[in-house]
C-alpha cells in the first residue's frame, strides 16, 4: 500500500460514522419508492437504523433531530440494479485493483465476491455521494458461462459493505457466453443443462441435506463448482441470466421445463419488448439496461429507448441496471429521467415520475427477494435515506446528505479533495504549466 492509499484508508476510517440515531426529515418532498409519485411537505422518521414512517401527517418523535427539508427532496438510496461495484479500483484492469474476473483462476460458479469487494476503492465513495446507497454486485466471467455468486453491498463509509452474501448466481448465455462456451450459443446452453445435471447428481434430493460421495467419471465441473450450483437447483438461489436478443430471452424462460425450481433474473434484456407479453406470462424478473437506442452488436438490433417503457406496459417487472459498469452507476438517476422525458416524446413509450424512481430504488430490490428491506421509505425497511437539492431523477440536483442504516455518510471523494486542494491555490504556488 502506497502513502497516499494509506492515508485515504485513514481518512476513509476516521470519518466514518459510528452510530445510529431518531431522526425526522420535514417539510421534504418525499418518494418512498413504491411507484407512486412525490407528495410535498412530508415527513420520514427513522429510528435504530430502520425506517418508522414515511408521507405526509406523519408525527414527529419526541426528542427526535430534527432536519427541515423545506425546499429539498427526501428519497431512499438509490439501488444499483446490476454492477461490478466495489471490484475495481480504476478502469482499465490495472493490476492489484481489479477482480471483476478470474482470468486464470481453476474455479467459476463457487466464486463468491465477497472476499473481493473493497469499500474502501473510490468508485464506492463516489457513487455514494451521488445517493447510491445499495448494490447489486456480480462478477464477470472468464473461461466459462458461470461467473460466480454476486452480493448486496451498501455503499457506507466503513469496512463491513455486505448486505447479503451470495445473494445469486450469475451466468452469460448471450453472445458473451457463447464465446466462454466455445463459439455458440448452442454450447453454452448444453454447457448450462449438463453443470446443472451435475450439481442433480451431486445433491441428494430425496434428502435436501444429503450430499453424495460418488461421482460420474465424466464430469466437467469441479466439486466445488458443481456444490455452488445445488442451491440454484433447488430454487434456494437467485439465477441471474446476462441475455439482450429476443430469441434468448425465450431460450432462458424454456430453461424452467427442464428445471421448474429455477428462480431466474434476466438482466439486459435490450429486445425484451419484442417478447415482453412471453416475459410477463412467465413472472421472470427484468433488470434492463435502460436506454439502449443503438444496434451496438448483433445481439441488440432491435435496439429502442422505449424497450423498458414497452415491456412494464405488457405487465413485465422492469428495474434498472448497468452491466459490466464498475463506476459510474450514478447515471442511473439520469437515465431513469430519461425515461420519463420519454413520455413526451410522439411514438415512445416511457414511464411516469414514481414507475421511473421505483426502478432505481425498489425495483432492483423486489427482483432479488429484498423488497422492504431496500431501496423504499417502507416501515422497517434499512433507513436508507438521501436528501437532494431538488428533483433526484434531474442531473442538475445533487445529494446534499446521505444516510445509510440510519446512519449520516461523509460525501467527500478523491475528487473534492483535489477541487478543494486547487481551488484557491495562489498562482505563484501552481505548477508552471497552470501560470500562463
Amino acid at each position: 500500500m502506497t502513502v497516499r492509499s494509506a492515508l485515504a484508508a485513514l481518512l476513509l476510517l476516521t470519518t466514518a460514522p459510528v452510530s445510529a440515531e431518531t431522526i425526522a426529515f420535514i417539510n421534504g418532498t418525499v418518494a418512498t419508492g413504491d411507484g407512486s409519485g412525490p407528495v410535498q411537505g412530508g415527513t420520514v422518521v427513522i429510528r435504530d437504523g430502520r425506517v418508522v414512517a414515511a408521507g405526509q401527517g406523519v408525527q414527529v418523535p419526541a426528542g427526535a433531530k430534527v432536519i427541515d427539508a423545506n425546499g429539498k427532496w427526501v428519497t431512499p438510496g438509490i439501488v444499483a440494479g446490476f454492477s461490478n461495484l466495489g471490484l475495481a479500483g480504476v478502469s482499465g484492469g490495472a493490476e492489484g485493483a481489479n477482480d471483476i474476473r478470474a482470468r486464470d483462476g481453476l474455479f467459476n460458479a463457487a466464486i463468491d465476491v465477497v472476499p473481493a469487494i473493497n469499500p474502501n476503492y473510490q468508485p464506492i465513495a463516489v457513487n455514494r455521494a451521488d445517493g447510491v446507497t445499495r448494490a447489486l454486485v456480480a462478477p464477470d466471467t472468464a473461461k466459462s458461462i458461470f461467473a460466480g455468486q454476486g452480493a448486496v453491498i451498501d455503499t457506507g463509509a466503513d469496512m463491513d459493505p455486505i448486505t447479503k452474501a451470495r445473494a445469486f448466481q450469475f451466468v452469460e448465455l448471450g453472445q458473451t457466453g457463447a464465446d466462454d462456451a466455445g463459439g455458440s450459443r448452442a454450447s453454452a446452453h448444453v454447457l448450462f443443462r449438463n453443470a446443472l445435471r451435475e450439481a442433480r447428481e451431486l445433491a441428494g434430493f430425496s434428502n435436501p441435506t444429503a450430499v453424495r460421495r460418488e461421482r460420474s467419471e465424466d464430469v466437467l465441473l469441479t466439486r466445488f463448482d458443481a456444490a455452488a450450483l445445488v442451491p440454484v437447483l433447488q430454487g434456494k438461489q437467485y439465477l441471474v441470466v446476462h441475455v439482450e436478443r429476443a430469441s434468448d430471452i425465450l431460450d432462458v424462460i424454456g430453461l424452467r421445463q427442464e428445471f421448474p425450481a429455477l428462480k431466474i433474473i434476466i438482466v439486459g434484456a435490450t429486445e425484451g419488448w419484442l417478447v415482453a407479453d412471453r416475459i410477463a406470462r412467465s413472472g421472470i424478473p427484468v433488470i434492463a439496461s435502460p436506454v439502449n437506442d443503438l444496434p451496438a452488436s448483433f445481439e441488440e438490433i432491435a435496439a429502442t429507448q422505449s424497450n423498458v417503457g414497452r415491456m412494464l406496459a405488457a405487465g413485465v417487472k422492469v428495474s434498472i441496471g448497468m452491466v459490466g459498469d464498475s463506476h459510474m452507476l450514478f447515471n442511473e438517476r439520469q437515465y431513469a429521467g430519461n425515461l420519463v422525458a420519454l413520455t413526451k416524446i410522439p411514438g415512445a413509450t416511457g414511464l411516469s415520475w414514481g414507475q421511473a424512481f421505483e426502478a432505481i430504488t425498489s425495483g432492483p430490490a423486489k427482483a432479488i427477494g429484498m423488497g422492504g428491506q431496500i431501496g423504499s421509505l417502507t416501515p422497517g425497511a434499512h433507513a436508507d435515506v438521501v436528501v437532494w437539492s431538488g428533483d433526484p431523477l434531474d442531473p442538475r440536483n445533487a445529494a446534499e446528505q446521505v444516510f445509510i442504516d440510519g446512519v449520516q455518510q461523509p460525501l467527500e471523494t478523491h475528487q473534492t479533495r483535489l477541487r478543494e486542494r486547487y481551488r484557491y491555490l495562489p498562482r505563484g504556488d501552481l505548477p508552471e504549466a497552470y501560470r500562463h
